[in-house]
C-alpha cells in the first residue's frame, strides 16, 4: 500500500518523467555520435554535452515555451488527440487518481483515517547521503589539487595563462575553471624533450581553449544530482574520451609529429600520476591504447557533410519541437496561464533591485509609457551616485522584459512573474552576466534617489588655463590598469608613458612622434593636477593644459612636420551610420571604455574625433582620418575579435584566432555591420611630432 501510494506525490511522477526523458535523449545522442563515429571528436562531445545537459534542463520549460506560443495565438488548436499522443511520449508517468478497492474501503463512521507514507522520505535521504558523498569525495581531491597551486613557483606565462611548477609527481593540467593555471611537475625536463614538453603545453592550452574544465565541472553537477541513473557515469566516460580525442587532433592539425606527440603522452603516463577531477584537464584520462593507435595510425576524422549536418539539425528540431508542440496544443492550461499572465502586463511603475558585483549596488529602474505604445525608462545606480542614466530600449515581448542600455555597454533580461511584482532575469555588462531581481515598488518600500551633484558650469571657452597643483610620481611597480579620468576639476593620469601623454595632448598615434628617447615609452608615471581659473574645461582646454605640463615639468620642445605615410581613412559605409545621437551634455567630456575585455568598446557622448584618436592611439597601428563627415556626438557599442596587429601600445598579448563560429567579427567587418562606418588602409601626408628635447620630470 505504501508504494501504491508514492504515485500519489506529484514530485515523483514529475522526477521520473524527467528522468525517462533524460534516458530517451542519452539514447538518441548515443545513436548520433555512432552515425558522426568518423568525423571530428568536438562534434561528438557536444553530442554528449547536450545529452549531460538535459538532465538539468527539463522539458517542462519548453512545454511552458509551446503554452506561450499557443497563448499568444488568436485561436486555440482543436486537437485533443495530439495533446494526448504528445505527452505519452513526454510525460508517460501521471500520479495515481485514485485507491485500489481492494486495498481501501470508506468509513461509514465519517472518521478520516490518515496514513504517512515515509518512502518518499527514504529516497530523499538516501540520495541525499550519495550527493553528499560525492561532494565530500570531490572536495578533498579539490583540496589536494589546490593545495598544489599554492606550493607551486610560477615561471612563466603561455599567452595570459601562468605556468606553475609543483614538486608533487601529478601529470600536467589545467587547474582551474574562470582563472586557469598550466600546472607542471618541477622536473618534466627531465623526462621530457622540449618538442615533447611542446606539445604536451599545446594540448593542455587546447583544453583552455575548449573551456573543458568548465563543461566537466557542468557535468559534474549533473553527476551530484542524478549520481543514481547510469546513464550520467557513461556520459562522463564518453566525454572525457572525446575531448582528449579532439585535444590530440587539434594538436596533430597545429604541426606536432603524430610519433613524438604518442611519446609525450607516454611518458607522462610513465612519470606522472593522473589528475583525480574531470574538470582538473591533463593529458591522460582515457583509454590510453585507443588513443595511441588512433594518433600513430594517422586516422583522419572528417569535416561534417551535408547528410549529416541535416541529421544533426533533424535531431535538434525533434529534440525541441515534440514538447514544444506538447505545449501547443494544451489549450486549457494555455487558456489559464494566459489569463494570468495578461493580469499583470503592464510594467510602467517603479522597480528596483540589487546587484551583486564585488560590492551591493542598489539599482532603480523607472519605466513609464510612451505615447503610440511602447515604454521608455531611466536607471539610477544609487550607491555609486550621478544622474539617472537613459534606456537606449525597452522591450516587452509576453513575460519577457529587455533594456538595452547603450552609453555603458549594459544590458538586462528577465521575466515577468505572473503576478507582476517581480522580474527575474541577469544583468550583463561584460562578458559575466549577474543576476538582478527588480520588485515592483510601493510608496513605503521605494528607495529614495539622492538628488545629483550641482553641476560645474564650464569654463570660458577663450579662456586659456594651467594647471595650478600638479605632482608627478613614478607610478609603482605593481600598480594596475592604465587611465586618464577627469572627476569635476581634477585630472587624474594613472601608469601612463610619456609617449602616451604626448599621443593623448596632441592627437597623434606613435608613429607619428620622432626622437623620444627609450625611457619615454618604458617609465610610467602617475599624475595629479588641478587648473587655475573658474568652470571645467573642454577637452580640447585638459589637453592643451597636459601640453604645457610636459613642456613644464618634462622640458619637453617640439615641431611640426607633415611625412607621407601609412594611414587608415575612416568614412561612412553605404549602408549609412547606425550610431545614436548622444542625449548627454553636449559640452561634457565623452566616455570611451573597453567593458572587461579588449575589442568589447563602450563609447558615450563621443564625437568622430575622439573615436578617431581612440583608435589610433590605443588600437591601431597608424594613424587614422576622419572623413566622415559626421558631427555631433553619439552612443554606441562595438564588439570585434582582435588580432595581433591591435593594441601592440598596451603591451596586450592578443591570443590567436580559433574557429569559434560565435566569436565575433574582425575589427574592419564590426565597424561597417555594427556602426555604419568603414575603415580603409592607404597612404596620405600627416602631421609629424619631432623631438627638439625631452628630459625625466621635475621634482614636485
Amino acid at each position: 500500500m505504501m508504494f501504491s501510494g508514492i504515485w500519489n506525490e506529484v514530485w515523483i511522477t514529475a522526477l521520473v518523467n524527467h528522468l525517462w526523458q533524460s534516458t530517451v535523449v542519452t539514447l538518441i545522442a548515443w545513436a548520433l555520435a555512432l552515425a558522426l563515429k568518423s568525423n571530428q571528436a568536438r562534434t561528438r562531445y557536444w553530442v554528449w554535452m547536450i545529452a549531460s545537459m538535459k538532465f538539468l534542463l527539463p522539458f517542462s520549460l519548453l512545454i511552458a515555451a509551446g503554452e506561450s506560443l499557443s497563448s499568444a495565438m488568436s485561436a486555440p488548436i482543436p486537437r485533443p488527440e495530439l495533446a494526448a499522443v504528445m505527452q505519452q511520449i513526454t510525460q508517460p508517468f501521471t500520479p495515481s487518481s485514485s485507491f485500489d478497492s481492494d486495498t481501501y474501503s470508506g468509513a461509514a463512521s465519517g472518521v478520516s483515517v490518515h496514513h504517512v507514507n515515509f518512502i518518499p522520505w527514504i529516497l530523499v535521504a538516501v540520495w541525499l547521503c550519495g550527493t553528499l558523498a560525492i561532494v565530500l569525495s570531490w572536495g578533498r581531491q579539490w583540496l589536494r589539487m589546490r593545495s598544489a597551486v599554492r606550493t607551486a613557483e610560477k615561471i612563466g606565462l603561455v599567452g595570459k595563462i601562468p605556468i606553475l611548477f609543483s614538486p608533487r609527481q601529478i601529470e600536467p593540467g589545467v587547474f582551474g575553471i574562470f582563472l586557469p593555471v598550466l600546472l607542471l611537475p618541477e622536473k618534466i625536463f627531465d623526462q621530457l624533450s622540449a618538442a615533447q614538453l611542446k606539445a604536451i603545453i599545446d594540448h593542455e592550452t587546447c583544453h583552455i581553449r575548449r573551456r573543458d574544465n568548465l563543461t566537466a565541472a557542468l557535468h559534474m553537477l549533473v553527476q551530484a544530482a542524478f549520481w543514481f541513473h547510469p546513464a550520467v557515469w557513461w556520459i562522463k566516460a564518453r566525454l572525457l574520451e572525446e575531448r582528449e580525442r579532439a585535444c590530440d587532433e587539434a594538436v596533430l592539425q597545429s604541426g606536432n609529429e603524430a610519433e613524438l606527440y604518442a611519446e609525450s603522452i607516454l611518458n607522462v603516463c610513465k612519470f606522472y600520476v593522473e589528475s583525480p577531477l574531470a574538470c582538473v584537464s591533463g593529458v591522460t584520462g582515457s583509454d590510453l591504447k585507443r588513443r595511441i593507435v588512433r594518433i600513430m595510425t594517422g586516422q583522419v576524422s572528417r569535416k561534417l557533410d551535408l547528410s549529416r549536418k541535416l541529421l544533426l539539425s533533424a535531431a535538434a528540431i525533434v529534440a525541441v519541437a515534440v514538447p514544444v508542440v506538447f505545449g501547443l496544443v494544451h489549450i486549457t492550461q494555455v487558456r489559464a496561464q494566459a489569463t494570468a499572465g495578461n493580469a499583470a502586463q503592464d510594467i510602467a511603475d517603479t522597480w528596483q533591485g540589487t546587484l551583486h558585483a564585488g560590492r551591493d549596488l542598489r539599482i532603480v529602474a523607472k519605466i513609464s509609457k510612451v505615447d503610440g505604445g511602447g515604454y521608455k525608462a531611466v536607471f539610477y545606480s544609487i550607491d555609486q551616485g550621478g544622474d539617472g542614466i537613459p534606456v537606449s530600449k525597452v522591450a516587452l515581448d509576453g513575460t519577457t522584459v529587455k533594456f538595452t542600455i547603450t552609453p555603458i555597454g549594459g544590458s538586462y533580461e528577465g521575466k515577468l512573474s505572473a503576478d507582476g511584482k517581480t522580474i527575474t532575469g541577469n544583468w550583463t555588462q561584460g562578458p559575466n552576466p549577474l543576476p538582478l531581481v527588480f520588485t515592483r515598488t510601493t510608496p513605503e518600500t521605494e528607495w529614495t534617489i539622492p538628488p545629483p551633484a550641482p553641476k560645474i558650469p564650464p569654463m570660458d571657452a577663450n579662456a586659456d588655463p594651467s594647471f595650478e597643483v600638479a605632482t608627478i610620481k613614478p607610478s609603482k611597480p605593481d600598480s594596475q590598469g592604465k587611465a586618464i579620468l577627469v572627476q569635476g576639476r581634477r585630472l587624474h593620469i594613472i601608469n601612463q608613458p610619456l609617449d602616451r601623454l604626448i599621443c593623448f595632448s596632441y592627437g597623434v598615434q606613435d608613429k607619428q612622434i620622432v626622437g623620444l628617447p627609450a625611457w619615454a615609452n618604458t617609465d610610467l608615471y602617475d599624475i595629479d593636477a588641478e587648473p587655475d581659473g573658474e568652470g571645467a574645461p573642454s577637452d580640447k582646454q585638459w589637453k592643451h593644459m597636459i601640453q604645457k605640463l610636459l613642456a613644464d615639468r618634462f622640458k619637453l620642445t617640439l615641431h611640426h612636420d607633415k611625412k607621407e605615410m601609412s594611414v587608415y581613412v575612416l568614412s561612412v559605409a553605404k549602408s549609412g551610420s547606425k550610431m545614436s545621437k548622444s542625449e548627454g551634455d553636449p559640452n561634457g567630456l565623452p566616455g570611451l571604455f573597453f567593458r572587461g575585455k579588449l575589442g568589447d568598446l563602450g563609447v558615450r557622448n563621443a564625437n568622430m574625433d575622439d573615436f578617431t584618436h581612440l583608435l589610433q592611439e590605443v588600437v591601431l597601428d597608424r594613424p587614422v582620418i576622419d572623413q566622415t563627415g559626421l558631427t555631433g556626438r553619439f552612443d554606441f557599442t562595438l564588439l570585434w575579435t582582435p588580432d595581433d596587429s591591435q593594441f601592440s601600445g598596451m603591451g596586450a598579448k592578443i591570443p590567436p584566432p580559433t574557429d569559434n563560429s560565435s566569436a565575433p567579427p574582425d575589427l574592419y567587418t564590426a565597424i561597417q555591420e555594427q556602426i555604419g562606418l568603414k575603415l580603409d588602409a592607404t597612404k596620405a601626408p600627416a602631421d609629424v611630432l619631432i623631438i627638439d628635447h625631452v628630459e625625466k620630470p621635475s621634482e614636485n
